[in-house]
């Protein structure tokens, strides 16, 4: 078993051992160290395979953006109130969507919400692209308005059970049933959602739309990652990030061109654009195979036979003549019967299981967290056509500037020290907003309350948009860190774990926005405490940089932090209890109490092969057995 991963003995596992697989074939379980390479490495196959992975991050941006224009705030003019009256004219706000700013032309109103649900002839107007969307097609204000709030749930809940049991079903079936399975779907349930006849309708939809479009985005972030050697995981994942960050950008454009258009309402022409194209992934059926590594893992041999030879030859790599010997292992091991995994076997583990929950809390937090600094920088004096697009570009122009800075410290400062270092700015941004501000106001500035607010004011946009950055760092890197440390037999479950908690952290957007935005505050304290329990529970991470991914359970139990003493330190620190110690003469009373226990100890450890030793992250040094430091 440990023979298996050429790493072991330079991660050993600090918290004991366990049993957990039986030993598995040399060569075949060396994916990255041995398979890969003898059939070309990154070649021409692999690149090919990874930019079909690109491709659809374009479409999957435009979806998970699309809420912003089909259930936008409109801006709501009472026409004739029910007192025959002027007109008066009610703002909505386009991203809260239940706060109001009143222009009013009349007297005897006060509340905006009370002025355009008293009205008995209303006129509502879109600014964000669309000259009709659901909440104007429907009438979802006053009295409904929180159907518009249950059409945001569905697309997110649907999204965090997607990633659930679409990663179980990846680790089960293999990835690509669960890829061609969720376009088909994703069509179907996607186009389906433009032919709505009701906000129930509609609502329910999305949630089956959600669903399959993360089993979509999982499938494909998992065959990227096992597609790629060490060196290029990262640079090939970034570059997906991009493109979703694109889909984010062009949203408006594509929904400026769907305005006004002939014989349909502009957000079902919206819907089935931003669906359509993923009609193009239909011959990834025939075109993208399964993952290699995952047959492999699992014990799919003959199936592993037929496409190695297959990338062997678009490779133009020569098997005739295989020195590495992967082909004549492979041969020994045909007669063997496939063996799945699912995540629940994470918790047989000692080290794995604490990994991924502590990866779970940084992704919930990071999402979690990013809300509020968003809420914080908007202006609530603005007017909702600006508040809409300068806040809409503000967010996908710091979502470009994350993943150019990602790339740079990753490289510098590795996974765990990258994920560290933004998560100590965004406990430090979260900190200083929500005590810095309230100091200023209450021990300077008493007496000059305009500048003090304008400071104030100023000051929180800064501390937001720096914890927007951090934040969106800190969850694109726990969930790329969780693909990276987890197994292939279950990475499926494990990336779908984290993911659906970045979909837990998303979810308290519109659960503010549902309150009204009560008990905001507590919700920011919350969750900038949880940035500082995570800071320390970052420390317990291994660092994944250049190391092969873990195949079996085994390999990732052994994927632990290393020690603060390099081995070689360590081992002459062992290697020092050699020393002559005939001069020191025990007690006859002493003698007699420990005589015994070392006897025993000595009969333990003869009885302890030095294969087991080895198994368990020991090793021999001399003629002695080295096993869990004893």
């Amino acid at each position: 078993m440990a023979a298996g991963r050429p790493q072991a003995q330079n991660h050993p596992p600090e918290n004991g051992f366990a049993q957990l697989d039986l030993p598995a074939p040399r060569l075949l379980q060396h994916v990255d160290g041995s398979v890969l390479p003898s059939l070309g490495g990154f070649g021409r196959h692999q690149k090919q395979l990874v930019v079909l992975t690109w491709i659809p991050a374009l479409f999957i941006g435009f979806s998970q953006f699309s809420d912003y224009f089909l259930l936008a705030q409109p801006n709501g003019t009472c026409l004739q109130r029910l007192s025959n009256e002027s007109n008066v004219t009610v703002e909505f706000p386009a991203v809260t969507g239940t706060d109001l700013t009143v222009n009013i032309t009349g007297e005897g109103y006060g509340d905006g919400s009370g002025v355009l649900c008293a009205c008995k002839e209303r006129r509502l107007e879109l600014q964000t692209g669309l000259s009709q969307n659901v909440v104007t097609k429907w009438n979802l204000v006053c009295d409904s308005a929180w159907k518009v709030h249950i059409a945001k749930f569905s697309l997110l809940v649907g999204s965090i059970f997607g990633y659930l049991v679409m990663g179980v079903m990846a680790d089960w079936f293999g990835r690509q049933p669960v890829l061609i399975l969720s376009v088909l779907f994703m069509l179907v349930f996607g186009l389906s959602v433009a032919f709505s006849v009701n906000v129930t309708m509609f609502s329910t939809l999305r949630f089956f739309e959600g669903f399959c479009l993360a089993g979509l985005a999982l499938s494909l972030y998992v065959l990227r990652v096992e597609l790629c050697l060490p060196g290029w995981r990262f640079s090939m994942t970034m570059v997906a990030s991009f493109l979703m960050v694109g889909g984010q950008l062009l949203m408006p454009g594509v929904a400026a061109l769907c305005r006004n258009w002939p014989n349909r309402d502009d957000w079902q022409v919206l819907q089935i654009v931003i669906i359509s194209p993923f009609v193009l992934m239909l011959p990834y059926v025939w075109i993208f195979p399964e993952s290699l590594r995952w047959l492999l893992t699992t014990q799919h041999y003959r199936r592993s036979k037929a496409m190695m030879l297959r990338i062997a030859r678009k490779n133009q790599v020569d098997m005739t003549s295989e020195p590495s010997g992967v082909l004549s292992e492979l041969e020994q091991e045909l007669h063997k019967k496939p063996q799945r995994a699912c995540i629940v076997k994470m918790m047989s583990t000692r080290n794995l299981w604490k990994n991924i929950v502590v990866l779970c809390v940084n992704s919930l937090t990071g999402y979690g967290i990013h809300h509020c600094f968003a809420r914080s920088m908007m202006d609530p004096e603005a007017q909702p056509t600006a508040l809409c697009h300068t806040d809409y570009y503000t967010m996908a122009g710091i979502a470009v500037a994350t993943c150019l800075a990602l790339c740079p410290m990753v490289g510098l400062m590795g996974r765990r020290g990258g994920l560290l270092t933004f998560m100590i700015i965004t406990a430090l941004a979260s900190l200083l907003q929500l005590g810095l501000l309230n100091l200023i106001g209450k021990y300077s500035l008493r007496h000059d309350t305009v500048l003090r607010d304008s400071l104030n004011r100023k000051c929180s946009v800064a501390f937001s948009i720096i914890g927007m950055f951090s934040s969106h760092a800190v969850s694109t890197l726990s969930i790329f860190f969780c693909a990276e440390i987890t197994p292939t037999v279950i990475r499926g479950g494990g990336l779908g774990l984290v993911l659906a908690s970045a979909g837990f952290g998303m979810l308290t957007a519109p659960i503010m926005e549902l309150h009204n935005q009560k008990g905001y505050f507590l919700h920011h304290v919350i969750f900038a405490c949880c940035t500082l329990l995570c800071i320390i529970c970052l420390l317990l991470l291994p660092e994944p940089r250049g190391q092969p991914l873990p195949e079996t359970l085994a390999d990732g139990e052994t994927f632990t932090r290393r020690t603060l003493l390099h081995p070689g330190e360590q081992h002459l620190l062992l290697a020092k209890s050699d020393r002559d110690y005939s001069r020191v003469h025990d007690t006859p009373l002493h003698l007699s109490a420990t005589g015994s226990a070392t006897v025993a100890a000595a009969t333990a450890l003869a009885a302890v092969p030095a294969s087991y030793s080895l198994a368990t992250g020991g090793e021999v040094i001399g003629n002695h057995t080295i096993a869990n430091g004893v």
